[in-house]
């Protein structure tokens, strides 16, 4: 049976920015809680003293708008310091700011060497983020086996984004032979933390039985941790097995609430799952116009069944 890559999370651009955004965050959100026993004053006095957690704690503040008005430039110049001062965490984000031009001019090179520089002293998230310099090619010459190389040091050293991205080059083969056993030990890995990405790739590999052996039952727990983590298109997985009866008792009510879920959130194939429940009534009150609308915004999400059906059903129920 071939891997379910369509339906494998994928690494592309827009996740990867999201991945990273989510490291940044945690981060900052532990900066800012030790942030909040000194004062911004206080903290740039010990910052201009060369105390360089200081120096990252301040531009946390700074990125965030927390208790001083949000500056991204002020940010990046603070986390400049901090980097100087040898403050990894500070690399890393300033790093992201780079790749991602906030508060700096975009600058992949410059990213991919303040990765290093955070990976260099231990840093997991410098590991992670140089693997995804390597991995497209950004800032670096691209090298899939350099990027497996700094997965796995990311991943050993607790980030569970590292873990999610390795399992997904066991998964393809890329960098390393391919072995789906081992991405579906390194998916479990980055569910159990947090990463709710891993813990989907691990349900579709249960649900179809790659790596691991079959199970709906499994599946169906692991796309609601992943639904409930915030990846919608777990609630889409999760809504279209409540829907079939597949590894849950079957329920159209639950089904039409995790589509809801997912197409809130942007999810093309939860709208037009959404919008065929509408037509016919299952699980929700049956609404033609609704249907279209969803149909509609299927369609501007992508999915061209959406525009299909859209395309049919406007000039009966547009009018």
């Amino acid at each position: 049976m071939a891997f379910p890559v369509k339906t494998f999370a994928n690494r592309g651009d827009k996740m990867k920015k999201l991945i990273m955004a989510i490291a940044a965050g945690l981060v900052l959100l532990s900066n800012i809680a030790i942030a909040k026993e000194k004062s911004i004053n206080e903290l740039q006095e010990r910052c201009n003293k060369n105390h360089a957690s200081d120096c990252g704690t301040l531009g946390a503040r700074y990125y965030s708008g927390s208790g001083i008005e949000k500056n991204l430039s002020k940010a990046a110049e603070y986390f400049n310091k901090a980097c100087d001062g040898g403050d990894a965490t500070g690399c890393f984000i300033l790093g992201l700011m780079y790749s991602y031009g906030e508060g700096v001019k975009q600058d992949k090179f410059k990213a991919a060497n303040l990765f290093r520089k955070a990976c260099d002293v231990g840093n997991a998230y410098g590991c992670s983020g140089l693997g995804h310099s390597y991995d497209k090619g950004e800032g670096v010459k691209q090298d899939k086996f350099k990027a497996v190389e700094l997965y796995t040091k990311a991943c050993d050293g607790g980030d569970a984004t590292g873990c999610f991205n390795l399992a997904a080059k066991y998964a393809q083969g890329e960098g390393v032979k391919q072995d789906k056993f081992k991405a579906a030990e390194l998916c479990t890995k980055a569910c159990d933390g947090g990463e709710a990405k891993g813990c989907f790739n691990l349900g579709v590999m249960y649900s179809q039985g790659e790596g691991v052996k079959q199970d709906r039952f499994k599946a169906a727990e692991l796309y609601t941790k992943a639904c409930d983590g915030g990846y919608v298109t777990g609630c889409f997985s999760l809504g279209l097995m409540y829907s079939q009866g597949e590894g849950v008792k079957q329920d159209k009510f639950k089904a039409a609430e995790l589509y809801t879920k997912a197409c809130d959130g942007g999810d093309a194939k939860g709208c037009f799952s959404l919008g065929l429940m509408y037509l016919k009534g299952e699980g929700v009150r049956q609404n033609e116009k609704i249907a279209l609308e969803l149909f509609g915004k299927a369609c501007d999400l992508k999915e061209q069944k959406g525009c299909e059906v859209y395309a049919m059903l406007k000039p009966i129920v547009g009018r």
